[in-house]
């Protein structure tokens, strides 16, 4: 008897257990679906501040790109691919949510701040990798993260299984420079560079050059999970500052006397290189047809660190070409022939392309701004992939459009308006907007009923030096037109 009523209390004790569970509110996110059968693993190589000709697909003369180049002598280049801003950080929001990261407030480069959860990509934006990993991808990043410093923003706490790389805007590269190990024990900008590199939520002290860290790193995760279904993020932060090489790579540029473009070569280079051992492990694997692979800069290259824009106007942080159109190319082989886009394409497309080919889901309520480019360089739709390619700079009081070969540039709260004939004009010299008052009316529509449909910034960035945790001055709240 006293055995049956423990039974009978133990059954009890499950029922109100099942029954309080069942009783809890549902998370509010997508369902869990399975793969499509036909979906590829996704490798995205994004370098940082690399100019738009100094790749051998793009025309450089000077520093040889032969692996980063099978990318798209393999597949398709895209003579015009854009990222979401002018700086890393908002356009690193843009390709990992597929939005255009003016929606939700991210708009600068974050300041470097571990204690501030708000700080970063807000937490209710769905990145690839929590889309991916929803249809039974294994995700990991590896290099710069750039999305947050605070735990909460951590990688592993936004979609990715895998993380190795430092969380802020860059890093130095020889690792006897690496004096920080706790990478959340800092809160300065410049402290950020010197930090040992993060494996998942740990530290470790790395031995090589950053650069060749990170593509070791990168051949591994492909070996480990080659019977996976897999994202692979391989973010570099090379060539990004501060302009560091070691022999082994300088010693191929003594032709280049500029010696600030001879240390940008060698670092180009480093990152060529491991570009092809990440190629070469994919065919050693036999894992090319089952692959889809993406390059791109994640802005334009900067005055200053030896890139070369060619003959783009302007650079990094600019709204003319040179500030967000980057070198841009595909890769699936089996499923891609090789050729030319000449159609204006963004950043998050990527999201938009896999999560079509996947079958994974996207944010009910936020959907994304990036489109399938499958259909178009397979030639089965015909046109442009978008309406119009757009950038807002709100604390410049600037913004571009880009409406097939017409470009818009307004700025100073739109009292001044230049439009540009890229098709006869890509280096932006000759203004127009005087020849074309329609056109230039027609995308100036377009510019203000886009705007409508974002926010200001969230949070302050670098621009604003040391301040955090602000209220916004007189002087600072203003409305961009």
């Amino acid at each position: 008897m006293i055995q049956l009523k423990r039974v009978m209390a133990y059954r009890l004790i499950i029922l109100l257990f099942l029954g309080y569970f069942s009783g809890m509110p549902k998370r509010a996110e997508a369902e869990p679906s399975e793969k499509k059968k036909d979906a590829p693993n996704l490798i995205i190589i994004m370098t940082d501040d690399m100019g738009y000709k100094d790749v051998g697909f793009n025309g450089c003369q000077d520093i040889p790109t032969p692996n980063i180049d099978r990318i798209a002598e393999n597949g398709v280049q895209f003579t015009s691919g854009y990222v979401t801003y002018a700086v890393s950080s908002p356009s690193r929001a843009g390709l990992i949510t597929g939005r255009y990261p003016q929606r939700f407030g991210f708009e600068r480069n974050p300041l470097y701040r571990p204690d501030d959860p708000n700080m970063g990509l807000p937490r209710e934006e769905m990145t690839m990798a929590t889309s991916l990993s929803k249809v039974g991808y294994t995700c990991g990043v590896i290099g710069k993260w750039h999305l947050g410093a605070h735990p909460s923003l951590h990688p592993l706490n936004r979609g990715f299984d895998e993380f190795f790389g430092h969380l802020g805007g860059g890093h130095r590269y020889f690792p006897e420079d690496l004096t920080y190990k706790d990478s959340y024990a800092i809160s300065e900008e410049s402290k950020s560079y010197k930090t040992w590199i993060m494996k998942n939520h740990g530290h470790v002290k790395t031995e090589k050059y950053l650069t060749d860290e990170f593509s070791d790193e990168a051949v591994r995760f492909v070996d480990k999970h080659q019977e996976d279904p897999f994202f692979l993020f391989l973010s570099y932060n090379a060539p990004h500052s501060p302009l560091q090489a070691t022999e082994k790579y300088l010693d191929r540029f003594d032709h280049i006397k500029d010696r600030k473009r001879r240390i940008y070569a060698a670092m180009v280079s480093a990152v060529d290189d491991g570009v092809g051992r990440l190629l070469d492990k994919l065919e050693q694997l036999q894992l090319e047809q089952e692959t889809l692979i993406f390059f791109l800069s994640d802005n334009g290259g900067p005055k200053g660190n030896g890139s070369d824009n060619g003959v783009l106007r302007a650079g990094k942080g600019s709204c003319y070409e040179g500030g967000f159109r980057v070198p841009f190319a595909m890769q699936w082989k089996g499923t891609i022939s090789p050729g030319t886009c000449d159609h204006p394409v963004s950043s998050m497309d990527i999201f938009g392309t896999i999560s079509a080919l996947a079958g994974s889901p996207t944010h009910p309520e936020k959907p994304l701004d990036g489109v399938n480019l499958l259909p178009y360089v397979k030639g089965e739709k015909q046109g442009s992939p978008h309406q119009a390619i757009y950038l807002r700079q709100y604390d410049a009081k600037r913004f571009a459009v880009r409406k097939g070969k017409y470009k818009l540039v307004t700025k100073q709260n739109a009292a001044v308006k230049e439009l540009y004939n890229l098709q006869q004009d890509i280096g932006e010299e000759n203004n127009i907007a005087g020849d074309h008052p329609q056109k230039l009316q027609e995308i100036n529509v377009l510019r203000k009923d886009w705007n409508d449909e974002l926010i200001r910034p969230a949070f302050l960035g670098l621009i604003h030096g040391g301040a955090w945790g602000w209220e916004p001055k007189e002087e600072e709240i203003y409305e961009v037109k």
